[in-house]
């Protein structure tokens, strides 16, 4: 072959790369920016809400603040505050055994996160399962700081709901000791007084509560409840003035008929709900009354988390499984 065939036929080999290297080019590219685009929008559906979202959510229906926390909790399942906000938001809703299936899903994560067991125990107890919940309770109170009261609080509560009466004051005044000017926990401490015939000790309690800057109207009510119990009636209708007259009189008739040697958690608690009710101003929003913590005033030893789990197998309405649980609180862990 000629060297000027040689020349020519590589010219031409070189013009087909080229033109080869041109019409792949465009394609290469469009590819490049496709997938750019999709990462980008991958990380921005993945990035957590700002602080301004996470406030407009807090301030929605529970429906849409749960919808919102869902949706939080796809993207980071692991972020115990994520986690608590999200069974929170379901709790609002009664959604308890999703919640369960969260708990179970997390625990595993976070064996010792006090945060996620108390939010776990307060779903158990919406559920009317006290036992289960002061067992949810106890381990809260384990692992929780020294210096937190909501668990211990929690636990007073539920042993209240199980008629547990001396060891639910038990865990009150512990909580007391970590805050002692927390409200709902004075509040409830004086209900528990009252149902074991403690009316004085009972009004101490429910007085330093009404004392609070933030004590609201189901304080007040439980203390006027426990003033009329003791037959000082005028005393009860100072302690609200502005209840309606009729409800005063309601009330008066209703706490003579109470005045009998035996009374029971739910005589009180059902009265108190009545009491609320009727009291309330239409224009007045009675703020939520949190549990406290219970934190290192364990009852029985930690179970393991599968056994925890196994607990809360029939959260929609099967009988809950009786529970061994320590027969004296500890003392406090201190600093």
């Amino acid at each position: 072959m000629s060297r000027r065939n040689r020349v020519a036929r590589s010219a031409s080999m070189l013009a087909l790369a080229a033109l080869a290297a041109c019409a792949s080019t465009p394609t290469t590219s469009a590819d490049k920016g496709e997938d750019e685009a999709y990462k980008l929008a991958m990380e921005d559906a993945m990035r957590p809400a700002s602080a301004e979202q996470i406030a407009e959510a807090e301030r929605s229906d529970p429906l849409t603040r749960a919808n919102f926390w869902a949706s939080e909790y796809k993207k980071n399942p692991a972020d115990v505050a994520t986690i608590v906000s999200f069974m929170t938001s379901l709790r609002a809703l009664g959604s308890h055994e999703r919640i369960a299936d969260v708990a179970t899903t997390s625990l595993p994560i976070h064996p010792e996160s006090y945060e996620i067991y108390l939010e776990f125990g307060r779903s158990l107890l919406a559920n009317n399962k006290p036992q289960d919940a002061a067992q949810a309770f106890v381990r809260a109170a384990d692992y929780a700081p020294a210096t937190e009261a909501a668990p211990l609080a929690a636990l007073g509560v539920a042993f209240d709901r199980m008629e547990m009466h001396d060891k639910a004051q038990e865990a009150y005044a512990l909580a007391l000791t970590r805050d002692p000017n927390r409200g709902s926990t004075l509040s409830n401490y004086g209900m528990s007084l009252a149902l074991t015939g403690q009316l004085d000790s009972a009004e101490t309690q429910l007085r330093k509560a009404a004392s609070l800057p933030d004590a609201d109207v189901r304080i007040r009510q439980n203390l006027a409840l426990v003033l009329g119990l003791q037959g000082r009636f005028d005393e009860m209708v100072q302690v609200d003035p502005t209840a309606p007259r009729r409800t005063i009189e309601a009330n008066r008739t209703a706490l003579r008929q109470m005045m009998i040697p035996t009374r029971s958690y739910e005589d009180l608690q059902e009265y108190d709900a009545t009491v609320v009710e009727n009291a309330r101003a239409p224009e007045q929003v009675m703020p939520e009354i949190r549990e406290a913590s219970v934190k290192e005033e364990a009852l029985p030893e930690p179970a393991p988390i599968n056994q925890v789990a196994a607990q809360t197998d029939d959260l929609d309405g099967a009988a809950s499984k009786p529970v061994k649980l320590r027969p004296k609180l500890r003392g406090s862990q201190g600093g």
